[in-house]
């Protein structure tokens, strides 16, 4: 078993060691009823223990890997399923390590009486996205890609699914860890200087290093630019629909989901809370709240639903401001807006042009709610509001993480700071020590600098059984 010997703590090295030691087991198909469930077991006695409750045509400890096996699973001489064994030897598993997935019936006592046959054979309960931690400590993938294992599971849209499948390809790993290497190589040759200092010798002139610096920062400004592009990708989108009561916001709800969903009346004040509802275009997802009407009411319900249409415009990617062409522009409504969301935010849409067709009114885009003239225009323009001008693809190496965006970041600042090093006459020491922080923060994103509190992190929004 081949374990990743990167820049990772001690204490982490050493929990490593003494877990993987462990096998453990977890249902890996969501919890219920259904067609099939499926056991994951993985670790040193996994194949070992299976085979003590296994019956079938042959013995599951001299399987050859990669094989499926149907029989009995029995347990204190009672058969408690009909079974298919998938057997997966180390290191050429999911997890580098010998497994075994237990295909069931998808009843949750046979789970639960299979697993508990499993407890009592020294064999523990996994944490959640155990297996692929092991996956990652064991070499099997870096950690940018066992994050794209969760985003594939969570992916809605086919956007969200092939930028995740990507991620877990290794586009962006590679482009992460050709950078690194480009610094650990600049890094290298000042420290080399450094040995013969004496014989004042120059293996990396000083233009040269700002160039190199120059270059690379170039190519980490292109990544930290496809992030917007990749959060609207993995996250989808929140548009909140606002405007004054009776503009038409639950019949354009109404319209863009194609049903009923929300209560349509000439009675102002009719929405009184907000709705959630998601469609997708394009491949994204987006995610509509059906706001009530803002403005100064002294009903108790209706209060309630203004405070929360103003909490849902604070959390919005994109306001969907909705005026009524008739009662003209709702300038009070805009400047409140204003104060609870950056302007850039807010798509200024008109509604009712069927009314009066000739009415201008300076505005993003002009629809009709009822009859769905302009609706092609809403999309385009709710599309780029979410994801600006930007001609990106979630085919090529995208950020749609958090923590690599804050990592990239990092490292463009120690470059900065390594430029301004070169610049001001200084020590080839502080340059290479800029550069290596810089290399670190790359490593991060990939794994090869890493801490407890990052991996816990990571693991823990897995779900058990992954």
């Amino acid at each position: 078993m081949q374990l990743i010997f990167s820049i990772i703590t001690q204490k982490e090295l050493t929990e490593y060691l003494q877990n993987s030691e462990d096998t453990i087991v977890a249902l890996a198909t969501p919890a219920g009823v259904g067609a099939i469930s499926v056991i994951r077991v993985s670790g040193p006695k996994s194949i070992e223990v299976v085979d003590s409750i296994f019956e079938g045509n042959g013995r599951i400890i001299n399987a050859k890997t990669h094989t499926i096996h149907y029989g009995k699973i029995k347990y204190a001489n009672e058969v408690i399923d009909d079974v298919l064994v998938s057997v997966f030897r180390e290191p050429n598993s999911y997890t580098g390590e010998d497994s075994i997935e237990i295909s069931t019936h998808g009843s949750q006592l046979i789970v639960q009486k299979i697993i508990e046959s499993f407890l009592e054979k020294d064999v523990r309960l996994a944490e959640p996205g155990e297996f692929t931690k092991r996956a990652f400590l064991n070499g099997r993938m870096d950690l940018a890609q066992a994050e794209a294992v969760v985003d594939i599971i969570n992916s809605r849209t086919e956007a969200s699914l092939r930028g995740a499948r990507n991620q877990l390809d290794g586009i962006l790993s590679a482009k992460v860890d050709s950078l690194r290497e480009m610094l650990i190589n600049s890094s290298s040759m000042l420290e080399l200087e450094l040995d013969f200092a004496e014989e004042d010798l120059e293996f990396l002139p000083k233009e040269k290093v700002i160039e190199r610096i120059d270059e690379i920062v170039i190519e980490i400004d292109e990544l930290l630019k496809t992030y917007a592009f990749g959060k609207v990708i993995r996250d989808g989108v929140n548009v909140a629909l606002v405007g004054k009561p009776n503009v038409g916001k639950s019949s354009l709800l109404n319209y863009l989901l194609k049903e009923s969903r929300a209560i349509v009346s000439e009675i102002p004040g009719t929405t009184r809370d907000v709705i959630r509802e998601e469609f997708s275009l394009d491949g994204i997802l987006f995610r509509l709240f059906d706001t009530a009407g803002i403005r100064l009411t002294e009903d108790v319900i209706e209060k309630e639903g203004v405070f929360r249409s103003r909490d849902a415009v604070k959390n919005a990617d994109v306001v969907l401001f909705l005026n009524d062409i008739i009662d003209g522009f709702a300038n009070d409504l805009y400047k409140e807006l204003k104060q609870l969301i950056k302007e850039d935010k807010i798509l200024i849409t008109v509604n009712k042009i069927d009314l009066l067709h000739d009415h201008i009114i300076e505005c993003d885009v002009q629809i009709s709610a009822k009859t769905g003239e302009g609706i092609e225009s809403l999309f385009k323009a709710m599309k780029q509001k979410a994801i600006g001008s930007e001609n990106y693809s979630e085919k090529g190496a995208i950020v749609s993480n958090l923590r690599h965006f804050n990592a990239l970041k990092k490292a463009k600042q120690h470059l900065v700071q390594a430029k301004e090093s070169v610049q001001n006459g200084m020590s080839g020491e502080f340059i290479a020590v800029d550069l290596r922080n810089a290399e670190s923060s790359l490593g991060e994103i990939i794994g090869k600098v890493t801490t407890d509190d990052i991996l816990n992190n990571i693991f823990a929004k897995f779900c058990i059984g992954k």
